[in-house]
């Protein structure tokens, strides 16, 4: 913010235009046209009635938390629900599932994938409901949930997820802010449009005819010659939209998910999710720009950022040391002392940020504003466990992993493609080509 604030003064002064300044812009714009958009969103009210079927692909939970998130299920009254146990035998899970009369699949194939396929296989529903086996459904939520599939365009409806008890630990805060984040800006402008890009794994309905038509492909389809297991969400609204369906948020459909409490789990978490977002990324980006353009510069914009961000603060650390200074900096009182001088800028730019952050998510502050005393904090996970974790996810996106955040989950292949450097050289492109801009 401090340099692009910088940019745009000399812009003004001299007439001279900078890409970071242009970039930031850009920046600025669409979420400019995310409140514009979100301010026209409206969730279905009118009931609509169809069968459900509700699919829980499951390998370990603790057994109380798997009782209560089955039970608030079936209290909901679905068609029918479907569990499958994937990998080793869960004995416990098992009996649960007797015990509260629900219909139970055990596969020794580890994955999600394959567990959504046996559950779909399995199923009767027009409407097949996917569940984590984590996730706490509340009231109606899938009365609400359905509502949407009224509309025969309508392939694929998500709903609105918030973190259990965020308030105990800066962790689960931050990432309450992030879901809190995405369903107030991100979701509704996407689903105005009848395209979010990703309609969240947690709970999400798709008509069982797009599933059906698409599962070979989803079991088996590469990028880059690897298969990958992760991001089945993702690949799934792929799918949908490109069978030419609308895919739309519901935001009177909530559930509660846990967050990790631990930092290298959150990271390993986040890191999972880096990947799957940005390898589906660069392979819808083709449809994306035929058919969705404004989707495609919205995750153009997710992918970017991190590495212009990067660009940033490599170019801050040159100037610094550098004997003369960018002309942007030439009017701030900056001390001689290169090592002064690099503390207040990081300063400046610490304290700029923070003042952007207050005001692009200003809504979420309004509904929690405690966590305007943790926002400092928030812009440090960000900066030290966001930023490179999404930059690792990028050059790692062809790299078929395991889960990471789950015992006896699916456990990655070691198969790698000689097109994996793609993505590397992709990065660098970029990486050197932001560095460039914001010097």
């Amino acid at each position: 913010m401090l340099a692009f604030l910088l940019e745009i003064r000399e812009l003004r002064i001299s007439g001279v235009v900078y890409p970071f300044a242009a970039f930031m812009a850009l920046i600025w714009l669409l979420w400019v046209i995310k409140i514009v958009l979100a301010r026209r969103y409206k969730p279905w009210k009118r009931p609509f009635h169809a069968t459900t079927s509700v699919i829980i692909p499951v390998v370990d939970e603790p057994e109380e938390l798997f009782r209560e998130v089955v039970g608030r299920i079936i209290a909901q009254q679905p068609t029918e629900i479907i569990v499958v146990i994937n990998g080793r035998r869960n004995v416990a899970l098992e009996a649960i599932c007797d015990d509260l009369g629900v219909l139970w699949y055990w596969t020794e194939i580890p994955g999600k994938r394959n567990a959504l396929k046996v559950g779909l296989e399995a199923s009767t529903g027009e409407i097949a409901v996917l569940v984590d086996s984590d996730t706490i459904w509340t009231t109606n939520t899938l009365s609400e949930l359905i509502k949407p599939f009224r509309d025969p365009k309508i392939g694929g409806v998500t709903t609105r997820q918030r973190i259990l008890q965020p308030s105990r630990t800066v962790l689960t805060r931050w990432a309450d802010w992030l879901e809190s984040v995405r369903c107030q800006y991100s979701m509704p402008a996407m689903s105005v449009l009848g395209t979010v890009g990703c309609l969240p794994g947690r709970t999400i309905a798709f008509r069982s005819s797009i599933l059906f038509d698409c599962m070979d492909d989803f079991l088996g389809e590469k990028f880059l010659g690897v298969f990958l297991e992760v991001s089945d969400d993702r690949t799934l609204t792929n799918y949908t939209l490109k069978a030419g369906y609308r895919t739309v948020y519901q935001s009177t459909s909530l559930v509660y998910t846990d967050a990790p409490l631990q930092l290298k789990k959150l990271a390993k978490q986040q890191y999972r999710w880096a990947r799957g977002s940005q390898y589906n990324t660069l392979r819808m980006m083709p449809w994306m720009l035929k058919h969705a353009k404004m989707l495609a510069l919205f995750y153009f914009a997710d992918v970017a950022v991190p590495f212009v961000l990067l660009g940033t603060f490599a170019s801050w650390v040159v100037a610094a040391f550098h004997k003369g200074r960018p002309g942007i900096y030439t009017d701030l009182p900056l001390p001689s002392d290169p090592t002064k001088s690099l503390v207040l800028l990081v300063s400046l730019a610490a304290v700029m940020s923070l003042f952007s952050l207050m005001v692009r998510f200003g809504r979420h502050f309004a509904y929690r504003p405690q966590d305007l005393l943790f926002l400092p904090t928030f812009m440090v996970i960000n900066t030290l466990l966001l930023l490179p974790v999404r930059l690792l996810g990028f050059f790692r996106c062809a790299h078929n992993a395991s889960w990471g955040t789950r015992a006896d989950s699916f456990a990655g292949e070691k198969t790698h493609s000689p097109l994996v450097l793609v993505p590397y050289l992709i990065g660098g492109l970029m990486l050197g080509g932001s560095v460039m801009m914001s010097v």
